[in-house]
Parts: structure tokens; C-alpha cells; sequence
């Protein structure tokens, strides 16, 4: 017989950081919650570069932080260091990155896991999935207990049918020689699942005692006290430095004369591997013409001496490896105490997946992070909150929650994996969004808050803390443009002060605001609200004012993409019935299933005119239901 263990609202296979907001989300919602494991010891883990945020990322932090989410406050609370990247762009660029201590960042996660009432932590590996009439009601794991759920979502990262990788050296392996899951990679095949295999990798980790940092650049951290969460208040101070140095040609040459023990060039690895993050070797063949490349030395936490070697990621064999690392300046006599490696692990097709990440194959099943093809660990958390949202929301009866394009980048993220697919590990770029100027680092709460709230995963008195900025934020706007700013001797001085034209005749705060010269501290010397203001409010107030033009324009086109959005289409619609359609957009179309016509102009292979068509098809359907409706009418008037 076996063991019963019980039964639970949502169910989250894995731990990692698309599971760990997967259930933390489910579970603040009211959901009873039971999180599994290979590892409770690896909960949160992060087997690639320590740290979070950057360029995109940065802003997904940040928007999982406004809907309630984990990773802003955890990284707030463990980092070694935080830079805002990106200060002299523009603000839709900017992005905030911190240094983790992994182990710290580990640590607390597991112990917010376990101090949420609603979350049990397991540690077991799951196997199959309880399946019955194409519904998911649990899982098996390996010892063979049977957890029942009414939701279940998977976020296995990169551990379906991990294989390790190094020079000609292959065994099956999770990350850093952790069990890999095997047999659910199987079972997902078995019903039915488009599987991909993908490729990721590491560089090696040296011994901090080992590097000459005289020979290298310093990287400090920004002095100005930064966070992630809207809610930090505590801030490090004590930041520890990173430091940069350059391969060279002689490390090129060694890498060029290896290239055959290379897995990547053998023929070894099979899966795709990222294109934006690809290993030296690859950087060596594709970038031939470069005498150098960056290599940041990162240290991977306080209590710790492995420093992580980011820029040197590889697969070949160890001594190559340790070979080329001594050519590097500073690390001449490193001692390498983890060597690098790639891993290959499989991925779900993601246009198998509905926008709320449940499968359109299994009700009642979701799936986030890795296994739908993304990399890095901002990309999985941002799945995992909404696959958790998603998961408690069916199991209660609610409508789901989808992000749009316009409204966030976790939006786009899984839009684009939705509705595109990806050939290749995911990683999520500014340029990826067509309204990133209003998805900016700076007005995630703005965005997202008071869906946060709506949710129940802001409580009351964070939703009363954003409400004052907000009334600040429109009170000053409205203030500025009230307030007239007539020419004078103070004026002048600070128009030439910061390199501005002079002043010829009055204007409103907010118009001498707009030129690029003036900051918001500029026009505070001349005019002060009456209410000290945060340094928050001051920034919004001058971004707003200051783009307001570029801004409108963005909304505009956000309202045009609503109109579309709002044509729906039926989920079970037959394009091989639709004459015109062209057979490419037929087969896209009924694979990917899009619900509304913006959706499907996104698929790729769909052209403008399969559109047109599309859209008169639709409302030639619909003046026909109005008809038969009329009729029917009619007919019972007559009765």
C-alpha cells in the first residue's frame, strides 16, 4: 500500500527560485501549499553566477516585489554588494544588480519558506504526475507516497535529465553534481509533451587567497543605499568590492589549440546553448577579431574564500581550463576549486502553455522557470509568482491573472515564450519590450501594486503607504504646473550653474522641468513644496514631467494594442476551416491556440494579411450568431 501524504490546495515540484514564489505566492493566498524537493539544503540554490537583478532582470525584481513577491526583500536582506547600472541612460534603461551572498540568500529563503504557515516543505522526488481524464490531481514520488492536489506546478529548473558535461567527461547530474530527475522527464513524454533539450554552463570558481588583485580593476559597490523592495528599510553598508581583469591573446591561444577537447566542438553536447551568455570558447570562434574579453571576479559570499570567475564560462577539460586561467592577469597562480562545467537538461515547448503557465494538455497544471525554456533566476521567479498566483486563483475559483505587454516585463517574458516559443534558452532584454519606457525600475509599484493588493498578496498597510506616494507624486505634478517661475537674477544662476539657456519669460515649474539640464533639485531651490517630499516621490515627479511627451505616446499605442486585445478568439476555433489563411499560419495558429487577435499578429510565421482574414472570419461569425440570435427572438415572439 502506499504511503498517503496527504492532500493540499497546490503542490509545487522543486524548490528553486521559480518554486520558491510559486508557493510562497499560493500559499499567502490562502492555499494550503506542499513544496517538493530533491534537497532541502538546496532550496533557493543558485548554481550559476551569485547574484540578481541587471539589465530587464533588474526590473522583473522589482515588479515581483510590487505584486508581493520574495526575491527583492531576500536580496535586500543577503547581498555583498548593489549597483544601480545604467545611470547616465535614460531612465527605461536603468536597472538595479546586486552581489548575493549565496549561501545567506540560501539560508533565509528556506527559513521564509518555513515560517509561512500555509507551506509544507518535503524533501522527495517526484516521478509522475495523478492523471485522470487529461485533469492533474497529484504527484508520485520516488519512494512511492502520493501527494493529492487540486493545482500542481512544475519548476524543475535544470534537473530533467540533467547530464553534467566536462572536457570528454559526461554523467548524469543535476547542477554541481546534485541528483538529476530522470524519470518525470520520461513521464512528461509519455503524456504527450513536446520536449526540447537545452544547455546552460558555468566557469570555475578559484580560491580568493590565490589572486593578485593588484593586477586587477576594483568594482565597488554604489554608496548611495539601494534596494529592490519597496519595503527595505535597513540598508548594508559594509560592501564588499568585485574586480575586473581581461583574457589576453595567449589565453585565446591556448583556448583555439583546445577547441577539439572542446565538448561544445566534439560533437558532445547536444542541446542549444544561450546566445547571450555563451562560454569563452564560443566568445573565442565567434569573436575572433577581439583581442580580449571581460572577466568580473565575483566573490560568491562573506564566509566563503571561492571567488566566481563570470565572463570564463566553459566546458573544457580541467587542466585546459586551469591552464588558461594563468594567463589571466591576477590570477596567475589561482588555485581552481571548482572547475566549470556545461549541463544539458530538457525543457518543455512553452507554446504548450496558456498565459496563466497552466498546460493546455493537463488541467490543473502549470509549469514555470527553466523548464519553459528561460534562463536565469529573475526570469523563473517572475514565472513562479504568477504560475502560483494562477494555481490558488483556479483552485479558488477565481479569474486568472495575466500581465499584459504594456504592464510589466514579466508580461513580455511570458508572452513572448507563449506565443513565440524559443529555440534557444530565454533570457529576457530591454529591447524585447515596445513599451519599455513605461516598464521602468523606477514605477513597478505603480504599475503593480494595486494588483498586488487585489490579490491579497499586499497587505493593507502597504497599500496605504503607496496611496501617500501616489497623492504626493500628483499633488507636486500638479503644484509644478501651477507654479510660475518668472526670470531673475536666482534663475539665471542656476540655468548657467547646470548649463542651461537662460530664462527670456515666465514659465511653470513644470516647463523648465522638461529641459534635459534641469533636475527636479534644480527647480527645488527655487520653489519648495509645502510637504517634505521622499527621494522616491522627487524621482517620479521629474521622470513623468520630464518624458511626459514620449509617455503619452507609449499609452496611445497601448490603447490601440488593447482594441486588438480585446478581439477574442474562441480557444477551440478550426483555422484549417478559415479560407485564405496561409497553411504556415494555419499550423502556427492551431498550434499556439492564441485568445485574441494582438495575441496571434505575435505568432510567428503570421503575416498582416492571414490577420485581415482573420479578423473578417471572426466578425462574419459573430453578425451570424447576432442573426441566428435575432431569429430565435423572433420565433419565440411569434410562439
Amino acid at each position: 500500500m502506499r504511503y498517503q501524504g496527504g492532500e493540499y490546495d497546490v503542490i509545487v515540484i522543486g524548490a528553486g527560485h521559480a518554486g520558491v514564489e510559486a508557493g510562497l505566492a499560493a500559499a499567502r493566498m490562502g492555499s494550503k501549499t506542499l513544496i517538493l524537493t530533491l534537497n532541502l539544503d538546496a532550496v533557493a540554490y543558485m548554481p550559476c553566477n551569485p547574484s540578481v537583478g541587471g539589465p530587464a532582470k533588474g526590473i522583473v525584481v522589482r515588479e515581483i516585489d510590487a505584486l508581493g513577491g520574495e526575491m527583492g526583500r531576500n536580496i535586500d536582506k543577503t547581498h555583498i554588494q548593489m549597483r544601480m547600472l545604467n545611470t547616465g541612460k535614460g531612465p527605461a534603461v536603468r536597472a538595479l544588480r546586486a552581489q548575493a551572498d549565496k549561501f545567506m540568500y540560501q539560508h533565509e529563503m528556506k527559513k521564509t519558506l518555513e515560517d509561512e504557515p500555509n507551506i509544507q516543505l518535503h524533501q522527495g522526488m517526484v516521478e509522475r504526475l495523478i492523471v485522470e481524464n487529461g485533469i492533474c490531481h497529484g504527484v508520485v514520488t520516488q519512494a512511492g507516497a502520493e501527494f493529492k492536489a487540486k493545482s500542481v506546478v512544475i519548476t524543475t529548473g535544470t534537473y530533467l535529465r540533467g547530464k553534467v558535461i566536462l572536457g570528454d567527461l559526461s554523467y548524469e547530474s543535476g547542477p554541481n553534481n546534485s541528483k538529476p530527475s530522470v524519470n518525470l522527464a520520461y513521464h512528461l513524454k509519455e503524456l504527450g509533451f513536446d520536449m526540447v533539450r537545452f544547455k546552460t554552463g558555468t566557469p570555475p570558481r578559484v580560491n580568493s587567497r590565490s589572486i593578485d588583485y593588484d593586477k586587477t580593476e576594483k568594482q565597488p559597490g554604489d554608496e548611495e543605499p539601494r534596494a529592490f523592495s519597496y519595503t527595505t528599510t535597513k540598508y548594508i553598508t559594509d560592501q564588499l568590492p568585485c574586480w575586473l581583469t581581461y583574457t589576453n591573446e595567449q589565453t585565446h591561444e591556448i583556448i583555439n589549440n583546445n577547441l577539439t577537447r572542446s565538448p561544445m566542438y566534439s560533437g558532445m553536447i547536444e542541446g542549444t546553448g544561450p546566445r547571450y551568455c555563451p562560454s569563452i570558447e564560443d566568445k573565442i570562434v565567434r569573436f575572433n577579431d577581439k583581442p580580449r574579453h571581460q572577466i568580473f571576479l565575483e566573490p560568491e559570499g562573506r564566509h566563503t574564500s571561492e571567488v566566481y570567475v563570470q565572463g570564463l564560462s566553459t566546458s573544457l577539460p580541467e587542466d585546459t581550463q586551469e591552464e588558461m586561467l594563468r594567463t589571466v592577469p591576477g590570477l596567475e597562480n589561482a588555485r581552481m576549486m571548482r572547475s566549470g562545467y556545461a549541463i544539458e537538461y530538457d525543457s518543455i515547448v512553452p507554446t504548450q502553455l496558456w498565459p496563466t503557465l497552466e498546460t493546455k494538455r493537463i488541467e490543473n497544471l502549470f509549469t514555470a522557470g527553466q523548464i519553459n525554456g528561460t534562463s536565469g533566476y529573475e526570469e523563473a521567479a517572475g514565472q513562479g509568482i504568477m504560475a502560483g498566483i494562477n494555481a490558488a486563483r483556479k483552485v479558488q475559483g477565481q479569474e486568472p491573472v495575466i500581465l499584459d505587454r504594456s504592464q510589466a516585463y514579466i508580461g513580455v517574458l511570458i508572452d513572448d515564450l507563449i506565443t513565440k516559443g524559443t529555440n534557444e534558452p530565454y533570457r529576457l532584454l530591454t529591447s524585447r519590450a515596445e513599451y519599455r519606457l513605461l516598464l521602468r525600475h523606477d514605477n513597478a509599484d505603480l504599475r503593480l501594486t494595486e494588483l498586488g493588493h487585489e490579490i491579497g498578496l499586499i497587505d493593507d498597510d502597504r497599500k496605504k503607504q503607496f496611496d501617500e506616494k501616489n497623492a504626493a507624486i500628483s499633488s507636486e505634478i500638479k503644484r509644478l504646473s501651477k507654479q510660475i517661475i518668472k526670470p531673475g537674477e536666482e534663475v539665471q544662476t542656476m540655468l548657467e550653474n547646470v548649463g542651461s539657456s537662460s530664462l527670456n519669460d515666465a514659465v511653470s515649474a513644470s516647463v523648465l522641468l522638461k529641459r534635459p539640464e534641469v533636475s527636479y533639485n534644480d527647480i527645488e531651490t527655487l520653489t519648495t513644496a509645502p510637504e517634505p517630499l521622499s527621494e522616491e516621490v522627487k524621482e517620479q515627479v521629474e521622470i513623468q514631467i520630464k518624458y511626459e511627451g514620449y509617455i503619452a505616446k507609449q499609452l496611445e499605442q497601448v490603447d490601440k494594442l488593447k482594441k486588438m486585445e480585446n478581439k477574442k478568439i474562441p480557444e477551440n476555433l478550426d483555422y484549417d476551416a478559415i479560407n485564405g489563411l496561409a497553411i504556415e499560419a494555419k499550423q502556427k495558429l492551431s498550434e499556439v491556440r492564441p485568445l485574441s487577435v494582438a495575441q496571434a499578429s505575435r505568432v510567428s510565421g503570421v503575416n498582416p494579411s492571414d490577420i485581415s482574414i482573420l479578423l473578417v472570419y471572426l466578425e462574419q461569425g459573430r453578425l451570424q450568431r447576432v442573426d441566428e440570435n435575432a431569429s430565435s427572438q423572433a420565433i419565440g415572439d411569434r410562439e
